[in-house]
């Protein structure tokens, strides 16, 4: 089945059309600063890149020249994708697209403004555009939906957990879905406990126990758990109240403050890209060298809390920008993970490839794996499961 995945993002809109089958790519691209000047569209086709400057200053604009580009395609859409950031309450899985669950996304948006709504907005031009092409929701939190209550509930009163539906949701659960999928096909029954651990610019950890989400270090929001590029973190809770008392900061300053200029950024005060930082404590940066040491630190930590929610675990994978690329980074979040019998071989490390592999040591008592994330084939996926009906 040829399927178009869209993922839309606040003043973006990334594409791509494929086969569920071959898993071949026809076309791929993004459409960037949609709604601000300069916004541009770039195409890949062929192994061709090209970028087009065209003005974008909407959504529908975007996605109406996304479709006449594609008309140069010579592969059929046959079934449209939707990557939804969060699906709240609505989703433990993916649907699709109807009157009733294009509402459900409206409804949920508060838990993720920047794109929920504007991800409705492009599900609601496509089906505007062609009627006759059956659309599907791919929320990033149903992964994480089903998970055990102890591990989803805050110890917030029960009253207002039910009428705001406060409670950990998670991200990134298409991606650790693919992990464990892909996974599981390496491994068969040697891995039943496995940790995903998805480190980009947006990090997460997952406990995967034989396909079921057991816990995850995102919360209510994208912006707990890990170090990230430019969030946070987990904090105090009471450091909000903190510095709205006494440094007069408002909600939304230290919201702005804590999902874009924290993370790694702040603490190395040099990049938010670990490239940059790992080049800057190779040159003697001590900020850079602290930001990578509380990354390894963050990271083993919450490696061991996935762990406990499993009461054990028998695989690791590493994922996504850093996890795939970043050799320095793998090998100080093993370093950190020796005492639990974590031994990667410094020379498989090294490799670079798009296809998964296992780093470890034959006597390392956890496997420890690089696999390459695909969370549009897993959308894609999804999209043949529902409309191959």
């Amino acid at each position: 089945m040829n399927v178009l995945v869209i993922n839309a993002g606040s003043s973006s809109l990334k594409y791509q059309l494929l086969n569920t089958e071959t898993g071949e790519v026809f076309a791929k691209g993004n459409c960037e600063r949609i709604g601000i000047d300069g916004s541009f569209i770039g195409h890949e086709e062929n192994g061709v890149k090209g970028k087009l400057e065209v003005d974008m200053p909407d959504h529908k604009t975007a996605i109406s020249h996304v479709f006449e580009i594609l008309k140069t395609v010579d592969q059929p859409i046959e079934g449209i994708g939707h990557r939804v950031v969060q699906g709240g309450w609505y989703f433990p899985e993916s649907a699709v697209v109807t009157d009733e669950t294009l509402g459900w996304v409206r409804e949920v948006a508060p838990l993720a403004p920047l794109h929920n709504y504007a991800e409705a907005d492009v599900i609601e031009i496509c089906r505007d555009m062609f009627p006759e092409l059956g659309n599907v929701i791919v929320p990033d939190t149903a992964f994480h939906y089903n998970m055990p209550e102890q591990a989803w509930r805050y110890a917030i009163p029960r009253d207002i957990v039910d009428k705001y539906h406060v409670r950990k949701y998670g991200a990134h659960g298409t991606s650790h879905r693919f992990i464990w999928r892909t996974v599981h096909e390496m491994m068969g029954d040697k891995t039943h406990k496995l940790v995903s651990c998805h480190l980009g610019s947006g990090a997460s950890l997952c406990a995967i126990e034989d396909g079921q989400c057991m816990d995850t270090t995102m919360g209510l929001t994208p912006l707990d758990g890990l170090i990230m590029g430019t969030r946070c973190g987990t904090v105090d809770p009471a450091t909000v109240f903190y510095l709205n008392r006494v440094a007069n900061m408002s909600i939304d300053d230290i919201d702005t403050m804590m999902n874009k200029k924290s993370g790694l950024l702040a603490v190395s005060g040099k990049s938010s890209d670990s490239r940059d930082i790992e080049e800057g404590m190779n040159n003697g940066d001590e900020n850079c060298k602290m930001a990578m040491e509380m990354f390894y630190y963050r990271t083993s930590q919450l490696f061991c809390e996935m762990a406990a929610s499993m009461e054990g675990v028998d695989t690791m994978a590493y994922t996504a920008g850093i996890g795939e690329n970043s050799v320095t980074m793998r090998a100080g979040v093993a370093k950190r993970l020796e005492w639990m019998g974590v031994k990667i071989d410094p020379e498989l490390n090294k490799i670079r490839s798009d296809e998964p592999r296992v780093i470890s040591t034959p006597d390392s008592k956890i496997t420890v794996l690089v696999v390459p994330t695909n969370e549009e084939l897993m959308i894609a996926l999804d999209v043949e499961a529902l409309l191959g009906k």
